[in-house]
């Protein structure tokens, strides 16, 4: 099972080496991870995916609600979370095939970016699915260079929040 967890920390240094070293002290798996400050520029938000049974899950809650610079925790399924992750695609491509490799990107609504005579840089903003959709597609021609953000996510609106605005 995949769990979101949404950490409100203190923005000092050491606390992400904090957070890592408790992950990593307990044999869990972080698949993915994210920082950046919130509105609030001496607080950041954490968004750490980790994947375990029932019982792991509950165990890194627990651990992260322990510690002293953290200041708030939630945690969310997928499927009640909007997650986006970006990347940054570099592809080959030969004069015959690069229609085909721009025709991905537009139903997949990622951009070209940059061009050479003999590559694309290509930006999607996304789901993580797509995300390895575009990677999928893209792979036969050549992936030159790949980079990519950890997923970011927010837990969906509820029915008395959209009710405030």
């Amino acid at each position: 099972m995949k769990r979101i967890f949404s950490v409100l920390v203190e923005n000092r240094a050491g606390v992400l080496c904090k957070v890592a070293g408790l992950f990593s002290r307990r044999c869990f798996n972080i698949d993915s991870l994210a920082v950046g400050e919130t509105e609030a520029n001496d607080v950041s938000v954490m968004t750490i995916v980790s994947s375990g049974d029932e019982r792991t899950i509950e165990q890194i809650e627990k651990q992260l609600n322990k510690k002293l610079d953290i200041i708030k925790v939630k945690t969310f399924t997928e499927s009640n979370s909007v997650c986006r992750e970006l990347m940054l695609i570099k592809v080959k491509y030969q004069p015959n095939n690069r229609s085909d490799i721009i025709e991905i990107c537009n139903v997949l609504n990622a951009s070209v970016l940059d061009m050479s005579g003999s590559s694309l840089l290509i930006q999607i903003c996304d789901s993580p699915e797509k995300i390895e959709l575009l990677i999928k597609m893209l792979s036969p021609y050549g992936i030159v260079e790949l980079a990519r953000t950890g997923t970011l996510a927010l837990q969906k609106c509820s029915d008395n929040e959209k009710s405030k605005n």
